[in-house]
């Protein structure tokens, strides 16, 4: 996108928000980068030039705009629709692992030498994985300076910095303000302070349109008791961590998705937020969905009617596998039953920071149900051989399911294990591994709205017909669901 200048020049003369992630604008002249849809008048053209990457913009010595805030604008959806190395790495930087496993650590997840990632990323963000994991800690150091009463040194190590310096050298290169500076200028705005301490409130912005309906009305309807709740007009659930736990409540606005977060070490704050992101689908281009979708003249009355819906996704692959087989041929009701009783025997027990709150453990790891007695569970036999190979697969290592996974190979990992059919290796390719083509031609829900619509009901006429919604297929199964009454496609009252 950034290499198109034509088409770059048109979206900041016309300040289209759409674009905003997409590119960054940097001006030659008072070396400053914007998002497209910065409200100041828009530079010479001869001024301008185009970057991927807040990273590749303050690598050049550029420093954010302090009306637009580039910083805080939506990732870039490109990296959540493709699986290659690049996107994978980005996904990585992005859930902190060079900050916890430094570029060693994040090449090995690649299976790329560090020279190659270093340089594929170069090629494509114009900023190797450090820079990259620079800007991500500069924003969230921004984020914890505005909206919490932390000292400056515990908002310097709990943003991943090494050094109270290097925080403040980072923070006044990026911004041009001192940190105290930051924290004054947020002072005159409308800040909420956390009522206990660990508690950060934010804004998570995305493109619009967003519809929230069948996103929340998804995660509230097969929510796991004590694990996720829908209380008072937002979705809660518990987090498991790389340093600690953590509760989010997320509460879809008109413009932001409000999110509180909760959490027992602050270091977690940016994987935090990259996973609540993920989890609806935030980064998502909705122009570019709905406009291929809009094409089928079946799909067009659907889109029309409620743009912007979004594929609810998860925060933990692990978790989701578990609850895909165990939403195997049940309702949805039942599912909920089932995970509840694993919770209840195997989670982990947390402490809910709203006293109102019916939040009390974690989902157990593939490490704790690995040992459970199948005779425990009050499933089929052929269930309990296929939940129980899931999560010793899951637990040893041989099923790697994550951010960086490769859809395909995973996809391949699934199908290999017993009673994992085309169905819950597509659910799961879907919601947990974030492919935004996986296809579901056989479920009944899917093939009743397709009857309904006049589109071929039978799973291989289907997936020929779907072709063309290649490859947003995954975002016209929410649309063709929401054809049905079914509690998942309403936002709970």
């Amino acid at each position: 996108m950034y290499t198109d200048t034509e088409r770059c020049v048109r979206a900041v003369q016309s300040k289209d928000a759409r674009f905003d992630g997409w590119f960054f604008t940097a001006v030659r002249t008072t070396r400053i980068y914007c998002r497209p849809s910065c409200p100041a008048v828009p530079p010479k053209v001869e001024n301008m030039t185009f970057l991927p990457s807040a990273a590749a913009c303050q690598q050049a010595g550029y420093r954010a705009c302090k009306r637009c805030r580039p910083d805080t604008s939506p990732g870039s959806p490109e990296w959540n629709a493709r699986a290659d190395a690049v996107a994978r790495a980005v996904r990585l930087i992005q859930d902190g692992v060079v900050d916890r496993e430094g570029v060693p650590g994040l090449a090995s997840r690649l299976g790329y030498s560090t020279r190659q990632v270093e340089r594929q990323l170069n090629a494509e963000l114009g900023a190797g994985p450090l820079a990259l994991a620079r800007a991500q800690r500069a924003e969230t150091a921004r984020l914890l300076i505005e909206t919490s009463e932390l000292p400056m040194g515990d908002v310097a190590f709990a943003a991943g910095f090494s050094s109270i310096r290097t925080f403040n050298e980072t923070v006044r290169e990026v911004f041009a303000l001192a940190p105290g500076e930051l924290r004054a200028r947020a002072a005159g705005a409308a800040r909420q302070t956390p009522r206990i301490p660990g508690t950060i409130s934010l804004r998570l912005p995305f493109r619009a349109p967003l519809n929230p309906d069948n996103l929340f009305g998804h995660l509230a309807a097969t929510a796991v008791p004590g694990v996720e709740e829908w209380r008072a007009g937002a979705y809660r659930r518990t987090l498991r961590l790389p340093y600690g736990t953590g509760v989010a409540a997320l509460t879809p606005r008109p413009d932001h998705i409000g999110c509180q977060l909760a959490l027992t070490d602050l270091r977690d704050l940016t994987i935090a937020i990259s996973r609540c992101r993920r989890l609806l689908d935030l980064d998502a281009d909705p122009a570019a969905v709905d406009g291929q979708l809009r094409a089928d003249p079946l799909l067009a009355p659907l889109v029309d009617k409620a743009p912007g819906r979004r594929v609810p996704r998860t925060v933990d692959a692990a978790e989701f596998a578990v609850r895909a087989v165990l939403g195997q041929q049940v309702s949805t009701a039942a599912a909920r039953t089932h995970a509840a009783r694993l919770v209840a025997a195997h989670g982990e027990p947390v402490a809910d920071p709203d006293p109102a709150g019916g939040l009390t453990h974690l989902f157990p790891t593939p490490e704790a149900l690995a040992g459970l007695d199948p005779e425990a569970l009050a499933l089929p036999r052929s269930r309990r051989t296929t939940l129980t190979t899931l999560v010793t697969a899951l637990a040893d290592g041989s099923l790697p399911l994550g951010v960086d996974s490769d859809w395909e190979d995973a996809r391949a990992r699934l199908a290999a294990l017993p009673g994992f059919g085309p169905w819950t290796t597509e659910v799961i390719a879907m919601r947990a591994l974030g492919d935004p083509d996986a296809f579901l031609p056989s479920d009944l829900g899917l093939r009743r709205a397709a009857k309904q619509l006049g589109l071929p009901s039978t799973p291989a006429a289907l997936t020929a017909r779907a072709a063309a919604w290649r490859p947003w297929r995954a975002y016209a199964v929410q649309y063709l669901w929401a054809i049905d009454s079914h509690p998942i496609n309403h936002l709970p009252a």
